[in-house]
């Protein structure tokens, strides 16, 4: 199975200047634990999980209170993994196990189109093995 059978389409995005508190704002009406940080001409530039914002917020209700001064871009990670939506899921299973992350950004023409997530192949495999041969 390729990667675009089973990857959400679209990506959620923050801008490099993006405070912390608009982050966490997002992740959780969007019910995602990560965001794709772009620069203003739409590259990627870096990555920013739940976990990141928590810990530069403090708590999980955080107050917009934080250093004003912090942005997305003091906290992301600049080493993003990306996978093409031709590959493999096994392909891009092996990558996140080997990177120890739970997604990656899918590219198709070097633009990004959308995210695949160890829940999105949890769901395949639990489909398999749940569904009877016939």
């Amino acid at each position: 199975m390729r990667v675009r059978e089973a990857m959400n389409r679209g990506v959620i995005t923050v801008g490099l200047d993006t405070a912390p508190i608009e982050a966490f704002e997002k992740m959780y009406k969007k019910g995602i634990r990560r965001l794709f940080v772009m620069d203003e001409a739409g590259n990627p530039k870096g990555v920013v999980s739940y976990y990141d914002v928590i810990g530069i917020l403090g708590s999980t209700k955080p107050s917009r209170e934080v250093k004003s001064s912090t942005k997305i871009e003091d906290i992301m990670s600049e080493n993003i993994i990306t996978v093409s939506s031709e590959d493999s899921v096994e392909n891009a299973a092996n990558l996140m196990l080997r990177a120890d992350i739970s997604g990656l950004l899918v590219l198709e023409d070097e633009k990004p189109v959308g995210v695949i997530t160890k829940t999105d192949i949890c769901r395949l495999v639990a489909a398999e093995l749940l569904v009877p041969a016939d």
